[in-house]
């Protein structure tokens, strides 16, 4: 029986690889940056409520937006991470000339279900800081 070589990987597959890393790794700065801004946001209305009037005390509840802020940098890590990993079991069953096996990861559909409850999170509080 012939031993069989492997075939060298597709270019084309490999660029695509490629790619979708990326825009993952765009997805995930994405998630920390936005979470930066909300983590900041309480510290905003904070001094917004200084500058309009000294003796009003700050707005009750800007913490939270620190803590919905650190959860989104945190999920951005993690996306981060996750595609790192992903792209390398990837690449390495590439350059094995196997053929990846359909994709099974429902990263996709679990970062929305937790951008909605960020979001929703999100909406409550700034409900609650309306007087």
């Amino acid at each position: 029986m012939p031993v069989q070589t492997p075939k060298p990987p597709d270019l084309n597959t490999q660029m695509s690889a490629e790619r979708t890393m990326l825009a993952w790794i765009r997805t995930g700065l994405a998630l920390m940056g936005f979470g930066f801004v909300v983590a900041k946001f309480g510290l905003f209305l904070r001094r917004l409520a200084q500058i309009q009037n000294l003796h009003m005390p700050a707005p009750r509840g800007t913490s939270y937006s620190l803590w919905i802020g650190v959860c989104l940098v945190l999920v951005g890590v993690g996306v981060n991470v996750f595609s790192a990993i992903r792209n390398r079991r990837l690449m390495a069953v590439l350059q094995r000339g196997e053929t990846p096996a359909k994709p099974q990861s429902p990263l996709a559909f679990y970062i929305a279900l937790i951008m909605a409850a960020i979001g929703i999170a999100i909406a409550i509080y700034l409900a609650k800081l309306q007087p």
